[in-house]
């Protein structure tokens, strides 16, 4: 078995074990009546923008996502939180160090030891839910599971929803179409982007994603017979209707977003295998990206 199949699997466990945690570890992430800002690279960029969502939403204070290579120029914060798996990603470092005195910095990681360590005032580890794999699958998810149990969101349903997603028939073949378009509002627009990313990482496939009535607005132009637009969330009746009109083949269920996320990395995995790709090992990827030397921001 396939490190990614294992980690996949793993999910409604890892999820589990964080809920029970959410008190303990979810201070840091909170933090009524601070602006805070998240940062991540690749996957955890989209965490960052799934975490900006639902901090916000939930009325506990102003919260911006960016990539660290992209702060705001002009921004100040009162708290960092740097979404780093590996902890040793060179923009992250670079970002957090370079944070105004007097900013507050967190770290949410798998690993005790590494260099984002002596930059931090406060860490979130999550060893449990590290990964061999290269690619990213229940690290990020585990973290959103956190973040949504210490802002009240979520609650047991997501680890069933969870469970059940590792058991359903797949909804569609993914070796039936070449073109995959995810769709998301909300929270749920990291996850679409995330979602689209599974399939370039894991099986090289044509994928997007975007806001879901931002798919009129110039995308569904490219979609065909052999386009899988898949909705996290309930879809607006009028991107159904433009899937439909593209001719498009349009998916969504009721299952709660993550575990929609779940399938979408089981599907990732099914083409990759159909395509004769190792799913650990993506093409011209690492674990973490180390930039040496590095100088930092032009």
């Amino acid at each position: 078995m396939k490190a990614t199949d294992a980690e996949i699997a793993s999910q409604p466990d890892t999820w589990q074990f964080a809920l029970s945690r959410a008190i303990e570890l979810g201070t840091a992430l909170t933090a009524p009546g601070e602006r805070v800002l998240a940062i991540g690279c690749g996957t955890s960029a989209f965490v960052a923008q799934s975490y900006a969502w639902l901090r916000e939403t939930a009325g506990l204070g102003e919260t911006d996502a960016a990539y660290p290579s992209e702060l705001p120029a002009t921004r100040r914060y009162d708290r960092v939180v740097a979404i780093t798996r590996s902890g040793t990603t060179t923009e992250i470092l670079d970002a957090l160090s370079r944070m105004p005195a007097g900013t507050t910095r967190v770290a949410i990681t798998a690993h005790d030891g590494e260099a984002v360590d002596d930059l931090v005032d406060e860490r979130i580890v999550l060893d449990f839910a590290d990964e061999r794999s290269i690619v990213q699958t229940r690290f990020p998810t585990t973290v959103l599971a956190l973040v949504r149990a210490a802002i009240g969101d979520g609650g047991m349903r997501v680890v069933d929803d969870g469970r059940a997603a590792l058991t359903l028939e797949l909804p569609v073949l993914p070796e039936e179409f070449e073109h995959f378009v995810f769709l998301g509002t909300g929270w749920t627009i990291g996850l679409a982007h995330e979602a689209a990313l599974k399939i370039r990482e894991m099986a090289e496939g044509w994928s997007e994603s975007y806001p879901a009535m931002d798919f009129r607005h110039g995308p569904m132009a490219a979609a065909g017979p052999r386009t899988l637009v898949w909705m996290f969330g309930q879809p607006p009746a009028a991107v159904a209707e433009a899937a439909a009109e593209a001719g498009a083949s349009f998916y969504h269920d009721r299952l709660d977003p993550l575990a929609q996320l779940v399938l979408v990395q089981r599907l990732a995995l099914r083409l990759a295998e159909h395509r004769g790709l190792d799913p650990d090992r993506p093409r011209l990827l690492t674990r973490s990206v180390v930039l040496t030397p590095y100088g930092g921001a032009p």
